[in-house]
């Protein structure tokens, strides 16, 4: 099947909803969740996360989001209205990963805890805290097993990128970069897409993680060389746009490799529908649930969140899924992968 965007939720207003979760709750029992946008499942599935966590602490959410993929100005108000109303902290998933770090620094300042979810900031340790997935693993893995799948044929590759957007933030180049890395393309600058003078790459094309520009983007490279055999997908979506482009020419019998990453429950079900060929999984409704635990900590004992051994951030983990193992690189299948898809 082809994964097509679930509704919008409609909330009202850009900043979505506040959430009373636990009747009779004090400002000071305040804690905010700051998504990028309300479209994308991966976000709602943060904020269920979120909601259930807080409602067993007895705290009160407030939720926030962005217009859309890269609205920072909105990002930026919910951090005011989150200091204004007394919140002990918030979590945040950053539109910009360096625009927003002065709104961060101006939180910590007034005293409260910032974690930041999933996207790294620029720099790291803006916040006082960073849960996510390690993208550059999850890239890596993809990456890793698009190259031992091909085999010999690996060194012959004809590679297309579709990433998610011109500012090229974290987990954007982290991603692309870690694909790179795993599939033996030689990195250039690591915070920087589409350097590499490898000759195996057609070239890198931008979709805002959007369904149909996705579709468009892999259309364009197509073009310029009909021979793609690799795709590389910045998530699921754009991996469902790239999907139908492949569709358009006749491309869509398993010829083609087409990785991802998210791991939502629609992408696995299309690694099993053989859509996507592998995806790497991460789990958001972990990350949310774990700030939330963390604040509360924090508002209790004054403690800190402490990074995973080796990183700078704490590592919410991440899985290789597909129906097609290969050897040397650790995997579930798509079977597996749904029973845990986003945390459920």
């Amino acid at each position: 099947m082809i994964y097509h965007h679930a509704k919008k939720l409609v909330l009202g207003s850009v900043f979505a909803s506040a959430l009373a979760i636990a009747g009779g709750a004090s400002a000071a029992d305040t804690v905010g969740l700051i998504t990028k946008t309300n479209a994308n499942p991966f976000f709602v599935k943060m904020r269920e996360g979120a909601e259930a966590k807080a409602k067993e602490l007895g705290l009160t959410l407030q939720t926030f989001a962005g217009k859309y993929n890269g609205d920072n100005d909105s990002q930026v108000q919910a951090i005011e209205n989150l200091i204004s109303s007394g919140a002990k902290g918030f979590a945040i998933t950053p539109n910009d990963s360096v625009a927003i770090v002065p709104a961060i620094k101006k939180a910590r300042d007034a005293g409260l805890l910032v974690i930041v979810l999933d996207a790294p900031t620029d720099p790291i340790d803006a916040p006082d805290a960073t849960f996510a997935t390690d993208n550059f693993k999850a890239g890596e893995l993809i990456g890793q097993w698009a190259n031992k799948t091909l085999g010999d044929k690996a060194k012959d590759a004809k590679i297309a990128f579709i990433d998610l957007s011109v500012n090229q933030t974290a987990v954007d180049y982290l991603r692309d970069q870690g694909f790179m890395k795993g599939f033996g393309i030689d990195i250039k600058d690591p915070k920087k897409i589409g350097d590499e003078d490898d000759k195996r790459i057609v070239g890198h094309q931008i979709a805002g993680g959007a369904e149909d520009k996705a579709q468009v983007a892999l259309e364009t490279l197509l073009q310029k060389e009909p021979g793609i055999n690799v795709v590389y997908t910045f998530d699921e979506v754009t991996a469902a746009g790239a999907a139908q482009a492949l569709k358009g020419v006749g491309k869509d019998d398993g010829s083609v490799l087409m990785v991802s990453i998210d791991g939502g429950c629609p992408g696995v079900t299309n690694v099993k529908a053989g859509v996507i060929s592998a995806t790497s999984q991460q789990y958001p409704l972990k990350m949310a649930s774990m700030a939330v635990e963390a604040i509360d900590k924090f508002v209790k004992t004054g403690e800190k969140p402490k990074v995973t051994e080796g990183l700078q951030f704490t590592d919410t983990g991440v899985s290789l899924v597909t129906d097609k193992p290969i050897d040397g690189v650790p995997s579930i299948s798509s079977e597996e992968g749904l029973k845990v898809c986003w945390g459920n």
